[in-house]
């Protein structure tokens, strides 16, 4: 979808201008769209039928450069990316998520310095957002929506911060849910005698 509406916005377009502008929005920090990727992108679109290379020139020693254009399938295909993502909730896989379930085979003094860490990790990047944005953003001229979507993305880490450092002291106060603790962990047992075993002998 970033290829398709990038190229469809700026035709005709050179590949190398696409790249540059999806990196000055640093996409590939919120998209997943890494610089090497996108010259493969474009000629996979290409192939597929949904750009259309409408000129190759060549300058000088440099690289030749490949404009394009979107079809009218590629404009179908991006209306439809576009729409989908509007109106549904597609929540990304986040692998932290995945570390967090095993949060018990972690030490308590670790987990909670881990904690921690990835909320001064996520605070160090929402600062270097902002630095961008008042300066570099600023002095570009680039589109104020895109810097809307940046406000998104600081406000989401402002809310993991804060998650991380509560759920820190919580660990640091000696708040039960090690396996070793579980029984003895007020709520638990009930919770535990009341749930129904599985009954093994149904077909």
């Amino acid at each position: 979808m970033m290829i398709l509406g990038l190229v469809r916005w700026m035709q005709p377009v050179h590949g190398y201008d696409v790249r540059r502008e999806l990196l000055s929005w640093s996409a590939d920090k919120w998209a997943n769209i890494q610089p090497g990727s996108i010259y493969h992108a474009l000629r996979k679109l290409t192939e597929e039928g949904l750009l259309r290379a409408v000129a190759t020139e060549q300058v000088g020693a440099r690289p030749a450069r490949t404009t394009y254009e979107v079809t009218v399938k590629g404009e179908d295909e991006f209306e439809t990316l576009l729409r989908n993502s509007w109106w549904t909730i597609s929540e990304p896989a986040d692998p932290f998520v995945a570390a967090f379930s095993f949060l018990p085979a972690m030490p308590r003094a670790e987990a909670a310095a881990a904690l921690r860490n990835r909320a001064n990790l996520l605070r160090a990047g929402v600062e270097s957002m902002r630095a961008s944005l008042e300066s570099d953003w600023v002095r570009n001229r680039k589109p104020a929506h895109v810097g809307w979507m940046f406000e998104l993305w600081s406000a989401r880490a402002e809310a993991e911060m804060t998650w991380c450092e509560r759920i820190a002291e919580r660990i640091d106060s000696g708040v039960s849910y090690l396996p070793a603790e579980l029984d003895e962990a007020q709520g638990w047992s009930g919770w535990r005698d009341g749930v129904e075993p599985l009954d093994t002998n149904a077909e």
